[in-house]
């Protein structure tokens, strides 16, 4: 009997499948033996944000405040408003100027030495044994220079700066001149009328602590044992010392005259907070704070 005969198509199929089975083996292989995918790069970091350090306003000084009086008196003359100075509001003030430079004789008997309105002085004492610094606020409440718009402080000192002529807190350097033969020597002109001022203000429900309500500050200067004190080489200092606010108006800086001829008498709002007497040298010789 014949055997029988594979059929050549199964065989066909067969190896197909065979084939088949080995490339996906194949397939499986390479996906196992493939590397993982590198990780995407990191994003750039946003750049940081820059910190700005802000300097503390710089203190201003005698020359500072004289240079910023002139120009509100400049504004004011030409009825301007004296722009610029609103930005000395909240400023430290530290304002010295000399005083004492050639002290006054032995005052006449039952004078006290409280010093002028508003100014800081010395006087010697009997038989010059002692030498008297005082100074005593004027009482600027109501005056005009100072009530602005209608509105008041409850209450104002002030305090004048003289010979704002001088930017620098040093004394003036005497002036002499060769009489001429055959005249009599003319008096000595007085003194110019003061022009600049610091108004040290007190707002209702304030602390009363540094108010002086006429008091003045005052410090003795003594000589040794029983000798009499010597004149002060280069005079005192007065400081004054606090921050620079606003009137109502809203500027630091106010300015009145009575004439186009006459130069505006202009004040600057401040609250003080340290008085001080010192010699020239910068020495403290006394020191009043409201607290």
């Amino acid at each position: 009997m014949p055997e029988p005969i594979a059929s050549p198509r199964l065989s066909v199929v067969a190896l197909a499948a065979s084939g088949l089975i080995l490339a996906l083996i194949s397939s499986l292989a390479a996906c196992e033996r493939r590397e993982p995918a590198a990780a995407p790069p990191p994003e750039p970091a946003a750049p940081a944000t820059p910190t700005v350090v802000m300097a503390p306003a710089r203190q201003i000084d005698r020359a500072e405040l004289l240079a910023a009086m002139d120009v509100a008196a400049s504004a004011y003359a030409r009825g301007q408003s004296p722009g610029g100075d609103d930005t000395l509001v909240g400023r430290r003030l530290v304002i010295r100027q000399a005083f004492g430079c050639a002290p006054t004789e032995t005052p006449p008997p039952g004078a006290e030495m409280t010093g002028g309105e508003g100014r800081a002085q010395a006087d010697f004492g009997k038989d010059r044994k002692t030498l008297q610094l005082s100074l005593a606020p004027a009482d600027w409440t109501e005056a005009p220079l100072t009530v602005d718009g209608g509105e008041t402080w409850e209450s104002v000192e002030g305090f004048w700066l003289p010979r704002p002529w001088i930017r620098t807190d040093e004394c003036p350097a005497p002036m002499t001149s060769a009489p001429v033969e055959g005249e009599t020597p003319a008096a000595a002109p007085p003194a110019s009328a003061q022009t600049v001022g610091l108004a040290a203000v007190f707002e209702t429900d304030g602390s009363r602590l540094s108010r002086r309500n006429g008091r003045a500050y005052a410090f003795t200067v003594r000589g040794e044992g029983d000798l009499p004190v010597a004149p002060p080489p280069g005079g005192y200092r007065l400081v004054l010392e606090g921050r620079a606010i606003a009137f109502p108006s809203g500027r630091a800086i106010r300015c009145l005259s009575p004439s186009p001829d006459q130069r505006p008498v202009c004040v600057v709002a401040a609250q003080v907070d340290r008085v001080a007497f010192e010699d020239a040298t910068g020495k403290t010789l006394s020191e009043w704070r409201p607290n």
